[in-house]
C-alpha cells in the first residue's frame, strides 16, 4: 500500500511523472496512489488550471518537454562514466573498420580516443566529433556527412544528411542518446535526430548504444528511435535497471567506472 499523500503532494508527484512518461492516465494514477478516479479528475482539473498540465483523454500529459541542454552544459556531466563507455567501445574498432559516430557527448569523447587510428575511416553528423578529429597527424580518414545544423546539439540533420547516408555503409555505428527506455527507443528531443539514428543502424552491421546509467528509464523528450533486438547498449547501468533491455534482446555492456582514463 503506498503512503498516504496530502493533494499538495499528490499533484506534486502527477506532476512527475507526466513529465516522466510523457502521458498519465487517470486509472494508474489512481491505482498508484489509492484514490478514487474522481479525486485523480479534480487533481488534474487543478493542474490544467495552474498550466503545470494538458488534459488528454482519459488523463494528462505534461504542458512542455524538458528544456534540452546543450552540448557545452552536457560534457561535464557523467564525465567519468563517458569516459570509461568511450574506452570501452575504442576498444571494439578493428583496423580496417568503416564507423559512423552519431552527435553527443559521449560520442565525442569516443572521437578523442580514435585521433590516432589511421586505420580507420570515420564519417559523422557532429561538429564535436569533427573538432576532435580535426588536426591530428595520422589520424582517421575522416567525412562529414552535411545537413543543417542544430545549434543546441552541434549536430547536422535534414536531408542532406540522409542523403548522405544512403550511399554509404559502415561497420560499426555508435549513437548517442538523451536517455534509453526499453520500451520506446533512444529519446530525443528532435525528430530530425532521431531519423539520422534509424538511418546510420540500417546501414552498418553492429549498433552500439552509448547511454551512462542517467540516462536508463528516462523520458524526457517525445522523439525516438526504435531499439531492435541485436544491438548493444554500452552503459554503467547494471542490476534491475537494464533488465528490460535484455528481455527485449539487447546485448547490454556494463562498463566499471574504473575503466576511465
Amino acid at each position: 500500500m503506498p503512503p498516504v499523500l496530502g493533494s499538495r503532494q499528490r499533484r506534486a508527484e502527477i506532476v512527475r511523472f507526466a513529465e516522466t512518461s510523457g502521458l498519465t492516465s487517470v486509472t494508474e494514477l489512481a491505482e498508484h496512489f489509492a484514490v478514487t478516479a474522481s479525486t485523480i479528475r479534480r487533481d488534474l482539473a487543478q493542474l490544467e488550471s495552474a498550466g503545470r498540465l494538458a488534459r488528454t483523454y482519459g488523463g494528462a500529459m505534461a504542458t512542455a518537454t524538458h528544456n534540452e541542454s546543450s552540448l557545452e552544459q552536457r560534457i561535464g556531466e557523467a564525465f567519468a562514466e563517458k569516459l570509461a563507455i568511450a574506452r570501452w567501445a575504442a576498444q571494439q574498432l578493428e583496423p580496417g573498420d568503416a564507423v559512423v559516430l552519431d552527435a553527443g557527448s559521449t560520442v565525442a569523447a569516443l572521437a578523442h580516443r580514435l585521433r590516432d587510428r589511421a586505420d580507420l575511416t570515420i564519417s559523422t553528423t557532429s561538429l564535436a566529433v569533427l573538432d576532435e578529429l580535426n588536426g591530428a597527424d595520422g589520424g582517421p580518414t575522416v567525412h562529414c556527412l552535411g545537413g543543417t545544423l542544430r545549434p543546441v546539439s552541434q549536430a547536422l540533420v535534414g536531408p542532406i544528411a540522409e542523403s548522405a547516408l544512403d550511399r554509404m555503409s559502415f561497420d560499426r555505428a555508435f549513437l548517442g542518446a538523451d536517455s534509453v527506455d526499453a520500451e520506446r527507443g533512444i529519446c530525443e528531443a528532435d525528430l530530425g535526430q532521431t531519423r539520422l539514428k534509424e538511418l546510420m543502424a540500417q546501414r552498418c552491421g553492429h549498433v552500439y548504444v552509448l547511454a551512462h546509467a542517467a540516462k536508463i528509464g528516462r523520458r524526457p523528450f517525445h522523439a525516438w528511435t526504435p531499439l531492435t533486438p541485436g544491438w548493444t547498449l554500452v552503459t554503467t547501468g547494471d542490476g534491475v535497471a537494464v533488465e528490460p533491455f535484455r528481455e527485449r534482446g539487447i546485448r547490454v555492456v556494463t562498463v566499471p567506472v574504473e575503466l576511465s582514463g
